[in-house]
């Protein structure tokens, strides 16, 4: 697709950032949620009081029955070091409400949870004013995968097209956007098609909306064979996507760093964007009463070893990663000199589960 709208004033923020430092992004929302302990009536609140199933768990809610947790949390990143923090808004797809029947809900959550994290972050520039700060609006997976059948009796079988899922991330993106999002973060991909649903949709926003925003793309790994749950290697993953010419591209979720190590290499080898790993604090261990092993120190010397290579332009946390692992990163990673943006020279590249 033509790349015809003006860039919003966030990429040139970024890419000055970019220049001399790495950037840095938040940790895991639903890990600082757990930590509250809330029940039903809490997701509820007066503005679902009376909806006819269980909302307990529905973290995307939270945002407007409990905004004050979000609030804090949001809060509590920027005050640890981040630059960049991510909307409340993970699972707010109709696709992704549909289980708790609140299709119809989509464009408030998405729109209210991307006007607090705004304010949260205009809040704590007023009080840090040599602190610049953006908010991404998060889109996650789905819980459909669009290139495998989810039964095994028929192999044919799609839980999802791609047009529904292009629909659901379109109307996502635009209630992001309309709240006020600097940058749009798809991630924790784990099938290539949901994602270039997801990028097609925003840039079907784009052709119609007066700038274009910051594209995050984070795709993850979801074990040590190397691959997507969809059989992409990273190198096969970013040439199915490169034509979209995402602002940043990287991994997040599943692994911890050390794990990561080997495909951030990859992709900082091949990708002309930006580069950034969010790990998780290493793998879930239900017999921690964390539920994951990795110590901030842990998770902050694994992600330090990228830096050092020069592999890095942005990094933070996923699953189990707190404010305190996020002190940690930005306190090992805020001198490490971040990674030279590579010249790949122009050819044709295809891939199908491996280039």
């Amino acid at each position: 697709m033509a790349l015809t709208q003006p860039e919003s004033p966030v990429f040139e923020e970024l890419r000055s950032e970019l220049a001399k430092r790495i950037v840095f992004m938040d940790g895991a929302m639903g890990t600082m949620i757990q930590k509250h302990n809330l029940e039903e009536v809490d997701f509820r609140g007066e503005t679902f009081k009376d909806h006819p199933t269980d909302l307990k768990g529905n973290n995307d809610l939270l945002s407007i029955t409990r905004p004050e947790i979000i609030y804090d949390i949001h809060r509590a990143f920027l005050e640890a070091g981040s630059d960049i923090i991510e909307t409340n808004t993970f699972s707010a797809t109709t696709i992704g409400m549909a289980d708790y029947g609140l299709e119809s809900a989509v464009r408030d959550i998405n729109y209210k949870s991307a006007v607090l994290a705004k304010k949260v972050a205009a809040d704590f520039m007023a009080d840090n004013p040599e602190r610049k700060c953006w908010v991404a609006g998060a889109i996650g997976p789905t819980n459909r995968t669009a290139s495998m059948s989810p039964d095994v009796n028929d192999p044919g079988f799609r839980a999802v097209s791609f047009n529904e899922l292009v629909d659901a991330y379109y109307d996502q993106v635009e209630a992001l956007v309309d709240g006020g999002v600097d940058i749009l973060l798809p991630e924790t991909t784990f099938d290539t098609l949901n994602l270039k649903a997801a990028l097609f949709a925003i840039e079907k926003f784009h052709e119609t909306h007066h700038e274009r925003v910051p594209v995050i793309v984070s795709v993850t790994i979801t074990d040590n064979s190397g691959r997507t749950l969809s059989g992409q290697t990273i190198d096969a993953c970013w040439i199915s996507i490169a034509d979209m010419k995402p602002f940043c591209v990287g991994i997040n979720c599943a692994l911890g760093a050390d794990a990561m190590a080997p495909h951030v290499k990859s992709l900082a080898r091949i990708s002309d964007a930006y580069v950034h790993c969010y790990p998780n604090a290493g793998l879930p261990n239900p017999l921690n009463p964390a539920g994951y092993d990795e110590t901030p120190e842990d998770t902050a010397a694994a992600l330090g070893r990228l830096a050092d290579d020069k592999l890095l332009n942005m990094a933070g946390g996923c699953c189990g990663t707190t404010p305190d692992h996020i002190r940690a990163i930005v306190e090992g990673l805020k001198d490490a000199p971040p990674r030279a943006l590579a010249e790949i020279p122009f050819a044709t590249r295809l891939s199908g589960l491996e280039p």
